[in-house]
């Protein structure tokens, strides 16, 4: 039977008696509406621990939009149900008062890798999620923490928080899961109208054929195509497209410039921000 904490002192109970009986912890941390992008982290943490907790939690401060978080879903007993399902252990559901009673005063500086794309277009974002990041690892108390790479930029942050404050969690990366029509699965993509979802897809298709572009044209060439193939789709409304280093999410203007080359997008569509990205080239490994 799945343990639901609302509370940090039951949460850290929880996580103080696994600890002394030797369990490892895999932890999940999400805003919730769950979706099977979410179920392959509870499997991959069910695989490889004893136990697996989930956190939900809608964390207000991390979003910059106060629209954003209003209209943010939330199924709360569908996703109980869910993890039930899935085999997890406990899910941690604490209120805001619970996990800020007093305003949160932290102030996270992570170089540049906060100020590029999504840090640029959100100002405050990342600050958000270093500071309800930290303070779940410390409630929870995990092994091993679990974050999928549709939120490439966020992961990159959450292992630079790790790495800077000597966090005692190993943060373990995942696959983006899609559709079968290939778009990334979201909790955001439930807000779609029917109409707008059946043009989402839209987006994975024109990574994937930016993929194969990209492997005789240049950076620029590349850019222009696809803001101007994303512009061409009815309803979609481009907020970036990036094309940068997978290790320090700098832009790049010629290939050479980085081992392993990503493509990030954001495309607004009916009033919905989404999210993706693509590993666009990679220098052959020396022999």
């Amino acid at each position: 039977m799945i343990k639901i904490l609302t509370t940090r002192a039951e949460a850290a109970e929880f996580a103080a008696s696994a600890r002394f009986s030797g369990k490892k912890m895999g932890f999940v941390p999400t805003m919730g509406a769950l979706h099977q992008g979410h179920l392959s982290l509870v499997s991959r943490a069910l695989e490889e621990n004893d136990l697996c907790v989930v956190s939900i939690f809608v964390n207000p401060i991390q979003f910059n939009n106060p629209i954003d978080l209003e209209k943010y879903p939330r199924t709360p007993e569908r996703d109980i149900q869910m993890l039930i399902n899935a085999g997890c252990h406990a899910v941690f559901m604490p209120t805001v008062q619970e996990m800020y009673p007093e305003p949160a005063t932290e102030t996270y500086d992570f170089g540049h890798l906060d100020k590029v794309m999504e840090g640029a277009f959100r100002p405050g974002h990342f600050n958000g999620v270093a500071v309800v990041v930290r303070r779940l690892f410390e409630i929870v108390q995990p092994h091993r923490a679990y974050f999928g790479e549709k939120d490439y930029q966020q992961l990159a942050i959450i292992r630079e928080l790790v790495s800077k404050y000597q966090l005692p969690v190993e943060v373990i990366p995942c696959p983006i899961v899609r559709e079968a029509d290939g778009l990334a699965m979201s909790s955001r993509n439930m807000r779609l109208s029917a109409s707008d979802r059946s043009k989402a897809p839209e987006i994975y298709r024109i990574l994937k054929a930016a993929r194969e572009i990209a492997k005789d044209h240049d950076v620029a060439t590349v850019k222009e195509w696809v803001l101007k193939s994303l512009k061409s789709i009815d309803g979609f409304e481009p907020e970036y497209f990036e094309i940068a280093s997978a290790e320090s999410l700098l832009p790049i203007d010629h290939w050479d410039e980085a081992e392993v080359v990503m493509g990030f997008v954001v495309v607004w569509l009916g009033g919905v921000r989404l999210i993706d990205n693509i590993e666009l080239r990679r220098k052959p490994s020396k022999p």
